[in-house]
């Protein structure tokens, strides 16, 4: 009963909140003068020709240059989906952690022609790079943390591990992402469904390749710190993505958290995902 009041009031105070945040939102009207005291929402900012390469920017009130922002990356085996799925983690965000700044974002999607790398991790470059430019006019800095789901996850591990150069990354979060692509269970797969999802970055692929798209193959001990959410369950990403991964970020003495929800499968709801909320917030909060 009090958990369920608890998440009773938590929805009232989402609501309340959002529906204030509407009132004070300032909406760019292409002007240069932002008014850092109150919020500010800019939906669908083009970084590119592709319909795909968009995203949008939430601002908190009072903010400083020294505000951080959060990367949202959607998943959808990197051949579909769309920045809304992430949606009700903004949501969160907004609410229960408002003084960070958000970036929800879309990228090109991958077909027969163009392979999902390193399009997508170049696409996120050219976001993080928009952000350090226009860093002094949103005040914000240039430290930043990502939340990933599935095919979002392992791009967010791999740009931070492999992409970022200058070490902006304070934290990476991945929610059922692929880790290491050189994985028995994925170069020994039988399984026709899943075939599909390994052969996104082109079939037959080289040792060599898989390597360099693998987050577990291109971590280093100056990784940020790393928060890992898996399902035991997991058809598409077994459970080992997210095990060798946690060894190898120990073998490396990087800060990380390994959690592993055994019945769960590619995404879960209710009590799980509650707490998954409350352990990626307090990870949030003491190392963004």
């Amino acid at each position: 009963m009090k958990l369920l009041r608890f998440i009773i009031l938590n929805i009232l105070n989402l609501l309340i909140c959002l529906s204030c945040s509407i009132e004070s939102v300032d909406i760019d009207n292409n002007h240069d003068g932002l008014n850092t005291t109150e919020a500010y929402q800019k939906l669908d900012i083009s970084y590119g020709a592709d319909v795909n390469q968009t995203f949008d920017l939430y601002l908190p009130a009072g903010r400083t240059s020294s505000t951080k922002t959060i990367i949202l990356v959607h998943g959808g085996g990197w051949t579909s989906g769309d920045k809304s799925s992430m949606s009700y983690i903004k949501d969160l965000i907004q609410l229960e952690i408002p003084n960070i700044a958000i970036a929800n974002i879309n990228y090109r999607l991958a077909d027969s022609n163009n392979p999902p790398y390193p399009m997508q991790n170049n696409d996120i470059t050219t976001i993080i790079n928009y952000l350090k430019i226009n860093k002094v006019r949103y005040s914000i800095s240039d430290k930043i943390g990502f939340i990933g789901t599935s095919a979002g996850g392992h791009l967010s591990l791999l740009w931070s591990y492999a992409f970022d150069t200058n070490s902006n990354v304070n934290m990476v979060c991945s929610i059922v992402g692929p880790t290491n692509f050189t994985d028995p269970a994925y170069l020994n797969n039988t399984n026709p469904e899943l075939q599909p999802f390994i052969d996104a970055h082109g079939a037959n692929p080289t040792i060599a390749f898989l390597e360099e798209i693998s987050p577990y193959h291109q971590v280093t001990s100056n990784a940020p710190s790393s928060i890992l959410f898996y399902g035991g369950q997991d058809p598409l990403v077994p459970p080992s993505q997210g095990t060798d991964l946690r060894d190898k970020l120990l073998s490396l003495n990087v800060n990380h958290q390994f959690i592993l929800y055994p019945n769960e499968g590619h995404g879960w709801t209710g009590l799980n995902l509650l707490d998954t909320w409350t352990k990626l917030k307090a990870f949030i909060l003491n190392n963004l």
